[in-house]
């Protein structure tokens, strides 16, 4: 099995600034994509950042020049930066991974718990 945990939530003032990480440990070979979803309440998740195994990274259009998501493929670990926190931003994060868990096997998709991050204003 595959374990993914979040960690570095918390609360914050608008403006402020807090990191994210999120480890996958278990049975795994290699990690695709890795990323960070959020969900507000009342909310579907969305996508915040992605980052490819070759660092290949993409946003959401809400976070660009804000947030910045980092890996390190040695120890399955991926970041989120966020800098310039505003009060929509709060939302519960979740981390997933996209993990091949033997040599030429399908990828699986794991999710972490979730970390709340709170924004006030």
């Amino acid at each position: 099995q595959v374990q993914v945990v979040e960690s570095g939530g918390g609360l914050v003032q608008a403006g402020g600034s807090l990191r994210l990480s999120c480890a996958a440990s278990g049975s795994i070979f290699s990690i695709n994509a890795m990323g960070w979803f959020r969900q507000a309440p009342g909310k579907q998740r969305e996508l915040v950042a992605v980052i490819s195994s070759g660092g290949m990274t993409n946003y959401a259009d809400s976070v660009k020049g804000r947030f910045t998501i980092s890996r390190d493929n040695a120890k399955n670990t991926v970041d989120l930066q966020m800098n310039s926190l505003k009060p929509e931003d709060t939302a519960v994060y979740y981390c997933y991974t996209d993990v091949v868990r033997v040599a030429r096997g399908p990828t699986y998709g794991y999710w972490g718990q979730g970390t709340q991050v709170t924004v006030s204003s």
